[in-house]
Formats: C-alpha cells, structure tokens, sequence
C-alpha cells in the first residue's frame, strides 16, 4: 500500500551544511557577529565587547559559527583571532534565491490581474 499525503519538497532538502549555516545565522549575536567579520578579522574580545557579553558567551557563539564553516579561528599567542568564511553564506543565498524569484513571479502576476482588475472596473458603466 502506498503511502499518500502532501509532499513537501522543503522537507525533502536535507543538507546538514546548510542547516548548520541557517542554525548558526538564526541567533542575533550570531548575525552581529557575522556582520562585524564582514569589514575585516576580529579577536575574541572585540567581537564579545559591542553586543555587551562575556568573553565565554563570545567564544560559544563562535564555536557554532565555526560548525558551520562561517568562522576561522586562529590563535596568535593568548588573542584568538576570527574572520569571516563567506562561502557558506553563498549557498545559503543560492538556496533562498529560488524562493524569491518564484514569489516575484507571484507578484507580478498579481500585479497584472489587479490592473486588469482596475481597467475593468474604470470601464464599466456607473450605476446611480
């Protein structure tokens, strides 16, 4: 017997990568540390001091961008030094990329029966 039921292809992804990239960038200290990264290398402390957190909390929220290949720690005596791995967050783009193109899609189509829509409307005759 076969099984039926909604088929979900969102479901059907299943890229550990790309989960870990989107578990990683889910959490704002995470982002904000993306976001610093992004303008050039980091240490440790320099990251953990704008969002107001401890230098454990820090290196606990990179250790997750680290799993998920994000991040590239490197240690230069006692300073612990982050930088930005961008190629991860390319698959990440490419992959919701697909979805905005399909809704664009949607939209115009919307925006096309509505101005029918109005067109239809300014033509017919008033009634009083």
């Amino acid at each position: 017997m076969k099984p039926y039921g909604i088929l979900n292809h969102m479901v059907l992804d299943r890229s550990p990568r790309l989960d870990r990239v989107f578990h990683a960038l889910a959490h704002p200290a995470r982002r904000a540390i993306v976001c610093q990264l992004s303008v050039g290398e980091r240490s440790l402390s320099e990251l953990a001091s704008p969002l107001e957190m401890t230098f454990p909390a820090a290196t606990k929220h990179v250790r997750v961008l680290e799993a998920a290949k994000l991040v590239r720690r490197r240690v230069v005596g006692r300073e612990h030094r982050c930088s930005l791995v961008a190629s991860p967050l390319k698959e990440a783009t490419l992959w919701t990329e697909q979805f905005r193109r399909n809704w664009e899609a949607r939209f115009e189509a919307l925006d096309s029966l509505l101005e029918e829509m109005k067109a239809e409307e300014k033509s017919r005759p008033r009634r009083r």
